[in-house]
């Protein structure tokens, strides 16, 4: 008696059904429009790829061209490959179109189907991502292919690691472009590292379809594309940083004990630039402040903390000649945990043990993130609708099953349990010896490399000839595979999930052509083909008429994906064959889930050693056993994406601005407004809202003006003019400021003024971007410890991680701000120095930026009131500051020059 669900299914189908019976409307259209294209001549058919694509260009959808081009491309490929669509191939490939997964059965011509749908999208001229698992996949099916999209006037190119970046950038201009999922996601890393447009080599994401889909979107998409660096060894400098510190003295620097940090003094900076340039690690004649010694300045800092700050066995023990961290709050060692920005390094110099090489989090991003950029995504695989749900919530990408062209013949038999895994074995090899005996090509599926290679050693000991496929038989994999299907073949392999080749019965007949080529150049190729053909189709028969492929699996996967992909090897194309699962209780899915009660079953029929059960209601309950572990798989990735998906949305804002900063002519408007911006939370810090006058830290906001705007505005006296507010303050600053920065931007010209913003402010948002990326990794990592207070971790996360964001944009415009406010053009008498020092060395003149600062005034000169045009106000500049005096020379070239 049917079931109320399996009756209204057999009246009115399934949801599948339905959209498949839909579609074929739209297959019957190209069908329709055949005879018109048959008869175009071969320049005919790209002429037609030409008006088509002036016609999406001019705004036609692309689903009222797509009858036109399928037919077009269905008749580019016949001519190109002798290969005619069948009728299903379009049918999966108007799904892909529609932002679907194509659920193709095994030899149904997955890679053909892509081309119709990628040639449809790549009209609008914005360029198809064809995405496969691995390199070889990539550059076989470009080439073959590419022959189609080259009949019909497309061009393809290649994305492979170790490709030159022009190469790259060359690819990606293409019409279609075929590359890893890996090669993929790193090129969008490095395109958003990269100083200029013109030097990205990926376009837009416009569409994308992703071969193997399951295996991509899915099995790896647990783990995410990191770009580290730099990994430079480095450890001569720590050491020869170390042997400094020792001789700085105590009038040297400010040390800040509640926030760990240290400053220099002006003597200490004078003494430091003297240390350095003995050891080589500055240049006669640099200073300090210039822009190429912003490095060694951060290392010296980072040696002086070590020394001053870290403390041996309070903050750090040495164990086994490594530095081990201690927990402030528990007292235990935190083993693998290292501090960053050299800062660890330092230490390992300090203590004279081995230093390890740094390595920073540049850049990364997940799968999933990564291929929900693209406008529009397809997949084709031979099994997803077991991972429907996970599609659907994470991709937004429907499934949907293409019936395959001829029905299927292959027989797939119930599941053979066994008591122990060794009465399996023995029951397998009998049945493989059966199957060979009768010249049945045999497939034998394992989980691992050891479980293979334990066949091959039952197998050889039964004297039965086979092939072993694993990962330690990578690079013939290909051979492999093109002999599993032959008369009397046996094959062992690990795992079968995108392998991307068929096994086709009797061989792989193109393999073979090629081999018999490539060892007789001299002879015919058409008549090796011929020969070839025929041989094959005598072997075939003898195939067909010993069964077929059987496919016989050693235990089942966690994953019944994993599964059917094995299974779907056999009776491809209406081809015969048999497939079979043959479990113990040993093995780990049945161990983990309910094999207690199916002992107490086995052991009421009284089985007998040797003997299996074989009933419909185990793979019931083994299918219910695949769901409960998928389901937990799936929760763990969709809690591991909504973490990633904080960080994605921070990279999206970032990586936004970057490239509207690389596209912008003028930034004037943007460090403007990054200015008004620092003056806005001077203000609100120096002259709180609501405070009286005489509240006011006048003082403290002439310091910071200097320190961060630069200029040396006489705030002291705004503060206490009468009936004067803190807005006409803010407006008299941002009006300072702005007039210093037009000044600078007149020294230096316009055209140099902008390349310095824009040249500043990608630095200074990617090393924000990259000390927040390490900042919430930190977080991520200690972040699951809120639990345990009853709070939920990924909230904690959110809120924390939100407000980081907003002290990194703080800190970005701090620093893009100060850091504009100290460049400034070289002096005549600099500039001549340098001319001299470089035609010297033989080097070519360079126009030079130099950063410096205005000397912020000491307290004592505060309080004496700071008068430009009075030495004795000046307190104690340093030698290489700018001289207070406002005449633009070093203190010590002016009003500091000894006598």
């Amino acid at each position: 008696m049917f079931g109320f669900g399996t009756l209204t299914k057999k009246v009115f189908g399934t949801p599948n059904d339905r959209k498949v019976k839909a579609t074929r409307v739209l297959v019957e259209k190209v069908n329709a429009l055949e005879p018109e294209f048959t008869v175009l001549s071969d320049d005919g058919l790209k002429d037609k790829t030409e008006e088509m694509a002036k016609r999406a260009m001019d705004g036609e959808s692309l689903d009222d061209l797509l009858p036109e081009a399928f037919a077009n491309c269905r008749e580019a490929a016949r001519r190109a490959l002798g290969l005619r669509a069948y009728d299903t191939q379009l049918l999966g490939a108007i799904f892909l179109h529609q932002g679907n997964i194509a659920e193709q059965k095994t030899g149904e011509g997955k890679t053909l189907t892509a081309t119709f749908a990628c040639y449809l999208n790549a009209l609008t001229g914005k360029g198809v991502h064809v995405v496969t698992v691995n390199d070889y996949l990539v550059q076989r099916d470009a080439e073959w292919m590419g022959k189609v999209f080259g009949a019909l006037g497309l061009t393809t190119g290649v994305a492979v690691a170790g490709m030159t970046e022009d190469a790259k950038r060359e690819a990606y201009a293409c019409d279609v472009t075929y590359a890893t999922n890996n090669e993929l996601g790193f090129d969008y890393l490095r395109d958003n590292m990269k100083p200029s447009i013109a030097e990205m080599v990926q376009r837009e994401h416009n569409f994308a379809v992703v071969d193997e889909v399951d295996s991509i979107l899915i099995d790896e998409a647990r783990t995410p594309l990191i770009i580290s660096g730099p990994l430079q060894d480095r450890s001569e400098m720590y050491v020869t940083i170390d042997a400094i510190i020792p001789l700085i003295e105590e009038n040297h620097f400010e040390l800040d004990e509640k926030q760990r940090s240290v400053t220099f003094t002006d003597d200490g900076n004078e003494f430091l630039e003297e240390q350095l340039r003995i050891r080589g690690l500055i240049e006669e004649g640099a200073s300090l402040y210039d822009p190429e010694s912003t490095s060694i300045v951060h290392h010296v800092n980072q040696g002086l903390r070590a020394h001053k700050l870290f403390l041996k066995d309070k903050d750090y023990i040495v164990r086994n000649d490594e530095i081990v961290l201690i927990d402030e709050f528990t007292g235990r060692m935190m083993a693998g945990r290292r501090l960053s920005d050299g800062l660890h390094q330092s230490i390992e110099a300090k203590e004279g043990v081995k230093i390890q090489p740094e390595n920073q989090t540049l850049a990364s991003v997940t799968f999933q993130n990564y291929f929900r950029l693209y406008d529009k995504l397809g997949g084709m695989t031979g099994t997803a609708a077991t991972e429907a749900e996970e599609f659907g919530e994470i991709y937004g990408l429907g499934v949907v099953e293409v019936p395959t062209n001829k029905p299927i013949a292959r027989v797939d038999e119930d599941d053979q349990v066994y008591r122990s895994a060794i009465e399996k074995y023995k029951a397998m090899i009998k049945e493989i010896a059966v199957a060979n005996e009768k010249g049945q090509p045999v497939l034998v599926g394992t989980v691992s490399i050891d479980k293979s290679e334990m066949f091959a050693t039952m197998l050889e000991a039964e004297g039965i000839k086979h092939n072993v496929l694993n990962a330690r038989q990578h690079e013939q994999e290909a051979q492999i595979i093109a002999d599993a299907g032959k008369f009397g073949a046996v094959t062992i392999a690990t795992n079968m999930a995108g392998r991307g080749t068929d096994i086709q019965l009797g061989g792989n007949v193109e393999l073979k052509v090629l081999e018999a080529i490539t060892a007789d150049p001299e002879a015919d190729p058409e008549a090796i083909r011929t020969k070839i053909e025929a041989e094959h189709e005598d072997e075939k028969k003898k195939v067909l008429a010993a069964g077929g492929l059987f496919v016989l699996a050693s235990e089942r996967h966690e994953s019944r994906r994993i599964d059917n992909q094995l299974r779907g090897r056999s009776g491809r194309q209406g081809d015969p064959g048999r497939t079979s699962f043959y479990l113990s209780l040993e093995d780990d899915l049945m161990r983990i889930f309910g094999s207690g009660r199916l002992e107490k079953v086995l052991t009421t029929l009284g089985l007998e050693e040797g003997e299996a059960i074989v009933h419909p209601w185990v793979n019931k309950s083994l299918e219910r056993a695949q769901a409960k572990v998928e389901g937990r798989n799936f929760d763990i990735r969709k809690q591991l994406l909504k973490f990633d998906d904080v960080m994605n949305d921070q990279r999206k804002v970032v990586f936004g601005q970057r490239r509207e900063i690389m596209e912008a002519e003028d930034l004037q408007e943007i460090t403007s407004d990054m200015r008004d911006q620092v003056v806005d939370d001077l203000i609100d810090q120096f002259l709180p809202q609501g405070s009286y006058a005489d509240q006011w830290d006048g003082q403290g906001l002439y310091a910071a003006g200097i320190e961060q705007l630069g200029i040396d505005a006489p705030v002291i006296a705004w503060c206490e003019e009468e009936g004067v507010d803190d807005e006409q303050i803010r407006d008299r600053l941002i009006e300072a400021s702005d007039a210093m920065m037009a000044e600078k931007a007149e020294a230096f010209g316009p055209e140099n003024m902008r390349a310095i913003e824009k040249q500043l402010l990608l630095q200074a948002i990617d090393g924000k971007w990259r000390e927040h990326l390490l900042t919430l990794e930190h977080l991520r990592s200690v972040v699951g410890f809120r639990s345990y207070a009853q709070r939920d971790p990924l909230n904690e996360y959110k809120n924390e991680a939100f407000q980081l964001f907003e002290a990194m944009l703080d800190s970005l415009r701090t620093e893009v701000t100060q850091k504009l406010s100290m460049i400034r053009p070289m002096t005549e008498e600099e500039r001549e120095q340098m001319l001299v020092e470089m035609a010297a060395q033989q080097q070519p003149a360079a126009e030079v930026v130099q950063e410096n600062t205005l000397p912020a005034p000491t307290a004592e000169a505060l309080a004496n009131g700071f008068d430009e045009n009075d030495p004795s106000t000046w307190g104690n500049p340093g030698r290489n500051d700018l001289c207070p005096c406002g005449s633009g020379q070093k203190f010590k070239h002016c009003h500091g020059r000894l006598a």
